[in-house]
């Protein structure tokens, strides 16, 4: 367990660096960083994601559609039409999400890696590629799991101002605005709305964040003899990202229409039945590249996301004392 790197490190601090609560804290100081550097591209994608789709409008059952744009001619409507602050409207419930999210998904995979290690008397840092997808797939999905109320409250805050351009009424007007009138309208299980596609995603998007990074930073640095430094992370980063949005991107999709979709008085969707038919209906409707609207700031976002939180991660864990993750 990466005893050959740390042997010359004082044991107190070893021990405090490397705890379960310190690489938790770490994990989210990591993740919020790297957050709101990108979160206009999350909002943007967003946007895009909804395009196309029948909106049912308040207290009727017309069909509507909203217009298409491309992902630069969506952000920059957004400033037009909105503000420029707009774009990082629905950051603090993005922000709270990670403090769930980032913190479980890391500690949970570094446990589940220094275990399986351990169980195999494995004396490096690496783990086999199936060990380390199977890992990976773990601690995503129980980590979105666990956040998924606040990634409901993310979404629905970052539509607002589209329905407001469209003269419809808004259905919130803050994050604690909108976990309560979503408990209101479906109760505590109104809170995981789109859970199923969100989980999903999240076991695809860290099969590919973590799992890339992972194994493509130990090949690069085994292969090329280079040094645990920033251009190893930087190229292990990038591809991390380019996997997870192309993993991970149908899955969101599909979690955004569902929990974007109006409900009527009991909480059950108007538009779709769950996550099936929601799939179902983009496909035969849209065409089946429609899974990918939003692709191209989801991958975007996601190599600097990934470069940011990583470079963030292992300097954070640097400056404590503790060797490279």
């Amino acid at each position: 367990m990466q005893q050959t790197t740390r042997t010359e490190m004082r044991p107190v601090k070893y021990h405090y660096a490397d705890s379960f609560l310190c690489t938790y804290v770490v994990s989210v100081i990591a993740a919020n960083m790297a957050e709101l550097v990108t979160y206009p591209l999350d909002l943007t994608k967003t946007r895009l994601q909804i395009q196309g789709e029948a909106a049912v409008s308040e207290g009727s059952r017309i069909v509507t559609r909203t217009q298409y744009r491309g992902m630069l001619a969506t952000a920059l409507g957004i400033v037009r039409e909105e503000g420029a602050l707009k774009l990082w409207q629905g950051v603090t419930p993005a922000l709270y999400r990670h403090v769930v999210y980032s913190g479980v998904r890391i500690v949970t995979y570094d446990t589940l890696r220094k275990s399986m290690m351990a169980a195999n008397h494995e004396t490096n840092a690496s783990l086999p590629l199936h060990k380390s997808a199977l890992c990976g797939v773990t601690a995503g999905a129980l980590a979105q799991w666990m956040a998924s109320p606040a990634d409901l409250v993310k979404v629905q805050c970052q539509m607002e101002g589209k329905r407001r351009l469209l003269g419809l009424e808004p259905r919130v007007h803050s994050a604690a605005h909108a976990f309560r009138e979503i408990v209101k309208r479906g109760g505590v299980r109104g809170l995981w709305k789109g859970s199923v596609p969100n989980v999903q995603r999240a076991a695809l998007v860290n099969l590919g964040d973590l799992t890339t990074y992972d194994t493509v930073k130990r090949a690069i640095m085994r292969r090329t003899g280079l040094p645990d430094c920033h251009l190893v992370h930087v190229a292990s980063s990038v591809c991390a990202g380019l996997v997870a949005a192309t993993m991970g991107t149908p899955a969101d999709v599909v979690k955004t229409r569902i929990m974007n979709q109006p409900v009527d008085s009991t909480g059950r969707g108007l538009l779709y039945k769950g996550s099936v038919d929601c799939l179902m209906q983009t496909v035969s409707k849209e065409g089946f590249f429609a899974l990918y609207k939003g692709f191209l700031p989801v991958w975007i976002r996601m190599a600097p996301w990934s470069l940011t939180f990583w470079l963030s991660f292992e300097q954070i864990r640097s400056m404590l004392g503790i060797g490279g993750y």
